[in-house]
């Protein structure tokens, strides 16, 4: 197994926990907006994409083989994600 990174940082599921979450969700959202179509989809649908983007990130890279951890590779991932979620979303859009 290939490994990113070897440390998780245990963020808790406290409200502190859940804020970090979401704001880090936000941002990943925004950016994927902006690398796909130029700017951002709003607070709530940048939350959504960026959440969307980190699960499905995650999910493509352990399937792989991959572990992610780490605040910046695990927001890349997300990123990268978020992307193909937005693409996906066009593609089913036109259908």
């Amino acid at each position: 197994m290939v490994g990113l990174c070897l440390k998780r940082r245990n963020m808790g599921a406290g409200m502190g926990g859940i804020i970090w979450f979401l704001l880090v969700g936000m941002v990943v959202g925004w950016l994927a907006g902006v690398l796909v179509k130029g700017s951002g989809f709003g607070i709530v649908g940048d939350i959504v994409v960026g959440v969307a983007g980190a699960a499905i990130g995650w999910f493509l890279l352990s399937v792989i083989g991959f572990l992610v951890a780490g605040l910046m590779v695990s927001m890349l991932v997300a990123v990268m994600g978020a992307v193909i979620f937005i693409l996906l979303a066009r593609v089913v859009g036109r259908l």
